[in-house]
């Protein structure tokens, strides 16, 4: 199923994607969005280049670049936006989730106010 809206990327994202993409030669990969139970504040995101597709799955092309999001995640990551930041403590992806009321000052963990997982101590040392 093609789908539009759940989750974007900035240009600067998108540009780092297709590069990366680019590299690994395989016209069937994308990028697979995820959450799971976890992290500092209950719920984590994760990211991983994947050529598969489930039935479940939603696929969303942005500018030739697919983001493929499993049923589970999508009420959790809708309306979210994929940026990439290089920054004093390192380079890499984040997610911008307007469903998260908290969030770990690492970026990798957020709680959408729905007690989903068991929140932990901040583990990204702040």
């Amino acid at each position: 199923m093609i789908e539009q809206a759940v989750v974007s990327l900035t240009t600067e994202a998108q540009t780092r994607l297709k590069e990366l993409l680019a590299k690994e030669d395989n016209p069937q990969l994308a990028l697979r969005v995820f959450v799971s139970g976890g992290g500092c504040s209950g719920m984590q995101y994760g990211m991983a280049f994947d050529d598969q597709r489930r039935q479940d799955d939603v696929v969303v092309d942005n500018e030739g670049v697919q983001i493929v999001v499993d049923d589970f995640s999508v009420s959790y990551l809708r309306g979210s936006e994929i940026d990439y930041v290089d920054g004093l403590m390192g380079a890499g992806f984040t997610v911008h989730n307007p469903n998260a009321v908290h969030s770990c000052s690492c970026g990798h963990s957020f709680d959408t106010g729905d007690d989903a997982g068991g929140a932990q101590a901040c583990g990204c040392g702040h």
